[in-house]
């Protein structure tokens, strides 16, 4: 038979005692400490004497790191198959993508009868185990929007929602020994999971046989299909070499619960990997992480190394045709199509993305941390999308000082819910900490804070030249300058260190206000926030009249726990219109973010086109350009946030931010020429631009955002940072343009 190239994997085979319930538990964990890629334990639900396997494995995964977990193999006959794939979807998004599912037909069918299950033959037993691998994956497809609806003779679903799905792509392992279950193995199923103590001679090469030939009957590559092998403690070396290149078996499971068997077996991992690794560089076999099916490589797009990725990218990098790909076609508002996702977990892998990135320099690039911008540049069609999601660290370095550090893939709810034990919060937006850590962050506390770049002290960045670099205002200070307000164009974070402030109970109001005379509201509101204390801080969002009337929605923060304060600061913002509709509450930051942040799947797909100004005052002219925008119909959504304050402590050329003497931030969404041409018209009243709300690309929007010293002394930072423009899809500011003369304020 021939050896697939697959990596070779050590796993330990648990039993599930109850007699000594932590002993199973701490044999997983002796398995990580080790070095085994993988603990399994068996299922016998019947057994008085076993743990639930299942609850086992969740306790497991919450006492280990690494280790991957599966049943080995979990009993269907009494296990639900929806029910099952919702649990193994769980265990996996909890434990970081580390779940396994091994599963059996059922064999012991007496002792399942009394438990309750439905006695089987042996041939309905595999229709039931086919059955359920189709609801299984039904419910983890979350890219498939209808209703899932399994119409089987023994497992059945009508109108079931999809969802969640896991971590990464679950592996389906089936234990099987007779031609009918083989067969099943190589048309839908990702592993052969059989005992060697259960195999005649001649089985295992008879059972790869019968798998390989019904995986090329279903269309698929035979190494689709990962070869594990239940195997005594004291099997040698030699065999375990044999077996890997003269059988193919990929993944050695050691059976037994002998603390000092699973020590010696764990010493045999280096030789054989060794011994292995030196027949395959002899024979020419390709050692390969992941076997993709072939209607998954008919969708790779031309230009790109999909075979040349480093290992440690390849694993769980996500190309057109892999399950995870659904996640890649929707942003918050934008949709894309890229042609490859590398998804790194560490700095050095991201070094290696970049180092991908340059060899496909051709390609759009796009760096995605959340996904929540609204120009959606994080995505793109047919390019390459390095995700940095899993670099999501939330640290508290120094809660005195309010120190803290955080990974450009973290979400600012959890940040806020981290700091909030401490009495800490960092101004914010309301999703993804790495772009808005880049741009500038105009959050609720704007006003008594300032900006979330305003509170950075380091950042930590790949460069496009693949070397990391910490900048401060000591290290690499002109990048850091650039960093904050910039940020996309230098190079990918990978850590940002921030002072948090020092934030109790605040208030939080939602006021909605009859702005039908919407010119005089503008101006009234933007002449009461600019008087208003330092510690308010909001926005107001308006749209379409209804029935002749416009409503505004206010949203309000004052950074302030007492009632009379907080009455006292919002009485005169209150009065600019009659209000329809008031509510104060007293909140902590974390749970006023909790509002704006959300778990679900981004569904956008379109070509969101939105427009971004600052402004210095909300004057009677700009009040009356965009009351007669709004009027025209031309855009649906249009807000006005406040900034000022202690954003304008900053000066304006202490960061590539530039715009520090608006006191609002202008942001609307709209269709078509009629709302650009809206625009246009608003523009002379403006005094910049924030990139973070901005769809419009090209040179006259960056000029908008950077005053001409500013954009000259950037485009100085680009030739010397990304001379050859490796990043240049999201406001590229292009280092081969004209510089203008000067340096910044």
């Amino acid at each position: 038979m021939p050896d697939y190239g697959h990596p070779l994997r050590f796993g330990s085979f648990i039993t599930p005692a109850a007699g000594s319930p932590q002993r199973p538990v701490e044999l997983a964990v002796l398995s990580e400490e080790l070095g085994y890629d993988l603990a399994t334990f068996q299922d016998h639900p019947y057994q008085p004497s076993f743990l639930d396997t299942w609850t086992l494995m969740s306790y497991a995964a919450a006492r280990t790191e690494r280790i991957q977990l599966a049943g080995n193999v979990l009993n269907l006959p009494l296990r639900p198959p929806a029910v099952l794939a919702k649990s193994v979807a769980s265990l996996d998004l909890l434990s970081g993508g580390r779940v396994a599912l091994g599963l059996g037909a059922g064999g012991f069918w007496d002792a399942i009868e009394a438990y309750g299950g439905t006695r089987l033959t042996p041939g309905e037993a595999v229709d039931a185990l086919a059955e359920a691998i189709t609801v299984i994956r039904g419910v983890w497809d979350t890219s498939d929007r209808s209703v899932l609806a399994v119409d089987g003779a023994h497992h059945r679903v009508h109108g079931a929602k999809r969802g969640p799905a896991p971590a990464h792509d679950v592996p389906i392992w089936l234990g099987a020994l007779k031609p009918r279950m083989l067969r099943l193995i190589g048309r839908a199923a990702d592993g052969w999971l059989p005992s060697m103590p259960y195999l005649k001679p001649g089985d295992l090469e008879r059972g790869m046989r019968v798998i390989d030939e019904a995986a090329r009957e279903a269309g698929r590559d035979p190494a689709e299909v990962v070869r594990l092998l239940n195997i005594a403690p004291d099997t040698a070396a030699d065999e375990l070499v044999r077996l890997a290149v003269e059988d193919g078996v990929s993944t050695f499971i050691v059976m037994g619960d002998d603390e000092g068997g699973l020590r010696r077996f764990a010493g045999l991992f280096g030789e054989v990997r060794e011994r292995v690794g030196e027949a395959r560089a002899s024979s020419g076999v390709r050692e390969r992480s992941r076997v993709r099916r072939a209607s998954a490589l008919a969708k790779r797009r031309p230009g790109i190394g999909y075979d040349d990725l480093p290992p440690e990218l390849a694993e769980r990098a996500v190309e057109p045709g892999d399950p995870a790909y659904a996640r890649y076609l929707s942003g918050y508002l934008r949709g894309g199509a890229p042609g490859l996702v590398l998804r790194p977990r560490t700095v050095a892998e991201v070094q290696a993305a970049v180092a991908v990135a340059r060899e496909h320099r051709e390609l759009p690039l796009g760096v995605l941390s959340a996904g929540h911008g609204i120009s959606g540049r994080s995505l793109n069609h047919g390019g390459l999308v390095i995700d940095v999601s899993a670099l999501d660290t939330v640290e508290v370095l120094d809660p005195d000082t309010g120190r803290v550090r955080l990974g450009p893939g973290a979400r600012w709810a959890d940040v806020a819910r981290t700091l909030a034990p401490y009495g800490l919060a960092i101004s914010s937006g309301d999703y993804g900490v790495g772009g808005l850590a880049t741009a500038g962050g105009v959050g609720w506390f704007a006003r008594s804070h300032g900006l979330t770049i305003d509170h950075l002290t380091a950042v930590e960045l790949v460069l496009a030249d693949g070397r990391v670099v910490r900048t401060s205002a000591d290290q690499e200070p002109d990048l850091f300058w650039g960093v904050r307000g910039a940020g996309a164009n230098f190079g990918i974070a990978t850590s940002f260190e921030l002072t948090a402030a020092r934030v109790g109970t605040i208030a939080f109001a939602q006021l909605a206000f009859d702005a039908s005379d919407t010119a005089a509201f503008l101006e009234g509101w933007g002449r009461e926030i600019e008087a208003a204390d330092r510690s308010v801080t909001g926005q107001v969002v308006l749209g379409a009249r209804r029935g002749g009337q416009r409503v505004a929605q206010a949203m309000l923060v004052v950074d302030s726990d007492n009632p009379d304060t907080i009455i006292e600061r919002l009485q005169p913002i209150a009065d600019v219109a009659p209000l329809l509709q008031q509510q104060i509450a007293l909140a902590t930051y974390d749970e006023v973010m909790s509002l704006f942040s959300s778990d679900q799947p981004q569904q956008g797909r379109g070509e969101p086109h939105s427009h971004s100004g600052l402004a210095d005052h909300l004057s009677p002219g700009l009040a009356a350009e965009v009351a007669e925008l709004l009027d025209a119909g031309t855009s649906y959504f249009f807000s006005i946030r406040a900034v000022g304050g202690a954003v304008a402590d900053v000066p304006s050329g202490a960061t590539a931010y530039a715009g520090r003497s608006a006191a609002f931030s202008l942001s609307g969404f709209g269709t078509g020429p009629a709302f650009d041409e809206a625009w246009e018209r608003l523009v002379p009243h403006l005094s910049g631009s924030y990139l973070s709300f901005e769809t419009g690309t090209g040179q006259q929007w960056l000029e908008r955002a950077f005053p001409p010293a500013h954009l000259a002394r950037l485009r100085d930072l680009k030739r010397r940072y990304d001379p050859t423009g490796l990043f240049r899809d999201n406001f590229f500011i292009d280092p081969a343009a004209d510089a203008v003369e000067g340096p910044a304020a």
